[in-house]
């Protein structure tokens, strides 16, 4: 009977597979068209780098989805490391979206005193009062689940640290599971505990939760500021592929496990490849009109670009008697465009990096240092008790000599009055 069932499998798998390739190709050509010329015309119209840069970055996320799954669609021997590289990628794209909002903002500066002004607001006294400096100093933690726009400046840090710290963990548990794959300990899609799969999984999932929280809590503070971009639709737009491609990962990877998708074969994988280029099309044309280059085609270039933009002026003759109508258009060189999101970008990614790794250690040296200064407490009391004790030693035996001495003085007193007598 399972016989009869693996050869039925294997009949319906050959009849479907080159169907579901040509369709799957067929989308990841339509992704790839589309994204590729979005992208173009940033680059073209670079016009406000401190932005465009990490827009870029989101939108090199479909073609990138797109190559990878299908390559892992048609050799499957290449599937687990395309899977690995493609989620370092999507915590990248997830960090880059953070930053693009920071950018609309006006930078982190201007982000700082936008949170600390939404702090004060949400006091609803005026900052000078004693009562309201303290309410300032009693922000803490919790008050980023219940109150975030109460937390000013330490909303930016935590949000920033959501980010990275599932950029960091999603690379180091890319390269744990491939070292896990190599010693055959892996088991991708395989929820058994002698496996590393389900333990990666469980943190995965609480990194990804935490940064995307981080992100909508970050995004529930500064809506308002945000409505000129239509933040709204690019956040879904964002956090479907993000979340939607993980969770339907992690979805068949237990369907399989439970037994209603067949075990045998790569079913599970190759349906989520297959899945994932054609997501990543729909995905393509809805950047088309979420992430538009029209708002940056004709802006001023920013006066603090490090790049060098070159503007012409062209004169557009309109054929209505002797009128000639000036037009401005600016031009921007793709591969300085390119230059300043490899260069500016890569730098701005180390410098956050950095400061999220020491964030991280700071709790850990401050108590690696509070154990030290209670080690070192103790030694001093020790040695404090030893030297009271030996001071008392001493004093003990200081009066024990006074007192023989005494005695002595005594007796040779006692027998001096003795021969007197006699």
């Amino acid at each position: 009977m399972a016989s009869v069932n693996i050869s039925a499998y294997r009949s319906t798998y050959s009849d479907l597979y080159q169907p579901a390739v040509i369709f799957a190709g067929s989308s990841v050509l339509i992704a790839l068209v589309s994204s590729f010329s979005l992208i173009r015309q940033h680059l073209v119209s670079y016009t406000k780098p401190e932005e465009q840069k990490w827009i870029v970055g989101v939108l090199f996320m479909v073609p990138i989805y797109a190559i990878q799954s299908i390559i892992s669609l048609v050799y499957p021997k290449f599937s687990l490391a395309l899977d690995i590289s493609r989620n370092c990628y999507e915590a990248f794209a997830l960090y880059s979206f953070g930053s693009y909002l920071i950018a609309v903002l006006g930078g982190e500066e201007r982000v700082v005193e936008l949170l600390e002004s939404e702090s004060r607001k949400s006091l609803n006294k005026p900052l000078l009062e004693e009562d309201d400096e303290r309410q300032l100093q009693k922000r803490n933690f919790i008050d980023f689940f219940r109150r975030p726009n109460m937390l000013g400046e330490h909303l930016l840090t935590i949000e920033k640290f959501g980010l990275v710290q599932y950029m960091i963990l999603k690379t180091l548990c890319a390269f744990l599971a491939l070292v896990l794959e190599i010693f055959g300990v892996y088991g991708d899609g395989e929820f058994k505990w002698y496996y590393g799969y389900p333990y990666i999984a469980v943190v995965l999932n609480f990194s990804q939760t935490w940064s995307l929280y981080c992100l909508v809590q970050f995004y529930n503070v500064t809506h308002e500021r945000l409505k000129p971009i239509k933040p709204l639709a690019k956040f879904i737009s964002f956090k479907a592929i993000v979340f939607a491609t993980w969770w339907q990962g992690l979805g068949l990877a237990l369907l399989s496990s439970l037994g209603v998708l067949p075990q045998e074969g790569r079913v599970e994988t190759e349906l989520q490849d297959f899945l994932i280029c054609i997501e990543m099309a729909v995905a393509a044309l809805a950047h088309i009109f979420v992430f538009s280059a029209k708002p940056y085609h004709l802006v001023p270039a920013s006066e603090n670009s490090r790049i060098e933009t070159e503007a012409t002026q062209a004169m557009l003759k309109k054929h209505k008697g002797d009128e000639e109508n000036p037009a401005l258009y600016e031009r921007t060189s793709v591969r300085e465009s390119v230059q300043d999101i490899v260069v500016q970008g890569g730098h701005h990614v180390v410098e956050d990096v950095v400061l999220t790794i020491n964030q991280a250690i700071e709790p850990v040296e401050k108590g690696m240092t509070k154990i030290q200064e209670t080690f070192h407490e103790i030694t001093v009391r020790d040695d404090e008790k030893e030297s009271e004790v030996k001071v008392e030693e001493h004093e003990q035996d200081v009066t024990v000599d006074d007192t023989h001495v005494s005695t002595s003085e005594d007796k040779v007193t006692i027998e001096s009055s003795g021969r007197t007598g006699s």
